[in-house]
């Protein structure tokens, strides 16, 4: 989709004479756009909940609502979180999980830890560790995390005490550190510091197990009771931000650039196909302030705003 965006941008650049925009230039304009629409979709999302409340939306073709949810879910992401110390779990970031997260929409905490230990051996789709009681410690459903990859698996079968077979291949390094849980998991509220005192101040509202709590500060998420402190016993599912998009090229045409997907760095938009005029004009708008073209700008505006018009 890219690379119709940039011809159609050009395309109406050129036809007016407003002037010319740079591959960097567009890149970084692509970049400033789909946030704006990616932004944009929550506060649509709003608009349209409050128009089913109102019982003013439609349902079938007409259910807009489920059309955002459909965008919005292109985003969503379901990752473990790295554990940093005690109860402590690092948010979603591009070091950790490798990619940042514009909302938290829940945290999952497995219920019970089983067993902990290092994979002494590799072998397809099997966790081996000499070193542990496979038969009196887990149970066939469980989940294994690799608690240096954060991948995760269940077992489909326990072949002995030290050797179990998994539903996927997660173990490559001999000395990868891993965790063993209930597959059972419980949704993790998050409160407030206020509120977390208030909580731990009695049995009586104390977090437990079953119905857990997180805080959030200087990228951490503490998840409450701090008996749940293993490797690997928070998932988080997110809506993480969309990729930077990049319009590359590998050579030079009669002094234009030639579009090259095959580049290592090419990345295209991540909004559905129905996005493409809404890109198109706000990209115009940008690119008019850019050559100091007011025209450009008004036409871009012009655009959206006749664009937006239809969709009301």
């Amino acid at each position: 989709m890219i690379n119709s965006v940039r011809n159609t941008v050009l395309s109406i650049l050129n036809k007016n004479n407003y002037g010319y925009i740079s591959p960097a230039d567009f890149n970084l304009f692509s970049k400033q756009a789909q946030m704006d629409i990616f932004e944009n979709y929550f506060y649509e999302y709003n608009k349209q909940i409050n128009k089913e409340n109102a019982r003013s939306s439609g349902t079938g073709y007409a259910d807009i609502t489920k059309s955002i949810e459909e965008a919005i879910d292109i985003f969503s992401v379901s990752k473990q979180l790295h554990h940093s110390v005690s109860n402590k779990f690092f948010l979603p970031s591009a070091v950790t999980t490798g990619d940042d997260y514009y909302m938290i929409n829940k945290a999952l905490v497995y219920e019970l830890f089983r067993v902990d230990g290092s994979a002494t051996a590799i072998s397809v789709n099997q966790l081996v560790d000499t070193a542990a009681t496979f038969t009196a410690t887990v149970a066939v459903g469980d989940i294994v995390v690799n608690t240096i990859t954060y991948d995760y698996a269940e077992i489909t079968n326990i072949v002995s005490d030290t050797v179990l077979d998994l539903d996927s291949d997660i173990f490559t390094v001999i000395g990868d550190s891993y965790s063993v849980f209930l597959a059972t998991q419980n949704e993790a509220e998050k409160v407030s510091h206020s509120k977390i005192t208030m909580l731990n101040s009695t049995p009586f509202t104390a977090p437990s197990t079953i119905f857990p709590v997180y805080t959030e500060e200087n990228g951490l998420m503490t998840i409450f009771p701090k008996t749940m402190s293993e490797a690997g016993r928070v998932l988080a599912q997110y809506i993480r931000y969309p990729k930077e998009p990049k319009w590359t090229f590998r050579t030079l045409t009669s002094g234009e650039p030639v579009f090259d997907e095959t580049q290592l760095d090419y990345q295209d938009f991540e909004l559905p196909l129905d996005d493409e005029v809404n890109l198109v004009n706000r990209i115009l708008q940008y690119s008019g302030m850019s050559i100091r073209e007011i025209q450009a700008v008004q036409f871009g505006q012009a655009e959206e705003q006749k664009d937006n018009q239809n969709k009301a």
